[in-house]
């Protein structure tokens, strides 16, 4: 491993002109590195219209269309992980951290099938801003053991890029300039949230809370007008990845 060859990369980065100069100084140190598939991404933002969350990356052919055929962004366990995290880490680390969680079969399934398609481990690097969670840099393939230094050079190319393409595309002031207030739940809003995360219906939620069936509509359409959602799987997948709901 070339530390020295992420230490130049931070420098290059910023003198890069094009996004395309980027990408490809990118992916020439994760080559190096012998890390197969990667993603710089923007976390989805609330009263936002970002039709694309991807500045860049490579992914096996067929998994994209297997993640969103069996809507794994619901459950996938680094993207809840990665809503409570504030440094890096690793694909493994996040599937451990979700031992209890109720969706624990469906999550194993998830990572049955990313093992299936050359994605066996990785890291995910998290980029915050003033608003919260911004975007993050996965990295992965086969099992790449980093050393700590490694990851924290790791960690600071993921923000380097990740602003640098923002700035070429003229959007890194209108992303760390988004309000968070949108953001803001109620406590009973929140309690509602989580339930609606671990599967519940609006029966079971008012039976779980003891008020109306009618007032938890009440709650759900209010969340769903903050979090600006379609519908409730969109409420979740919005909750997830803004860390509201681990």
């Amino acid at each position: 491993m070339n530390i020295h060859s992420l230490i130049q990369l931070l420098v290059v980065i910023e003198e890069c002109k094009l996004s395309k100069n980027v990408v490809a100084e990118l992916e020439q140190v994760l080559r190096s590195y012998r890390f197969d598939f990667y993603g710089l991404i923007k976390a989805p933002r609330p009263n936002t219209d970002h039709m694309n969350p991807v500045l860049a990356g490579r992914w096996p052919d067929k998994w994209p269309l297997t993640y969103v055929a069996k809507r794994y962004v619901l459950i996938d366990p680094t993207i809840r992980y990665l809503g409570r995290a504030q440094r890096p880490f690793r694909w493994r680390d996040a599937v451990v951290a979700m031992k209890g969680d109720p969706l624990r079969r469906r999550m194993e399934q998830m990572m049955a099938d990313a093992r299936a398609n050359g994605l066996i481990d990785g890291y995910i690097f998290p980029i915050h801003g003033r608003s919260g969670l911004l975007g993050n840099m996965t990295i992965g393939g086969n099992v790449i053991d980093l050393s700590p230094v490694e990851i924290s050079l790791f960690d600071a190319v993921a923000k380097k890029a990740f602003w640098r393409l923002l700035e070429l595309r003229d959007e890194a002031r209108s992303l760390e300039e988004a309000s968070k207030t949108d953001l803001k739940l109620t406590k009973r809003e929140m309690e509602v949230l989580n339930h609606l995360a671990e599967g519940m219906t609006s029966m079971e939620i008012s039976r779980m809370l003891k008020i109306s069936n009618h007032t938890v509509d009440w709650y759900m359409n209010s969340i769903q007008d903050k979090l600006n959602a379609k519908n409730r799987q969109h409420i979740v997948a919005i909750a997830i990845r803004n860390g509201l709901i681990p």
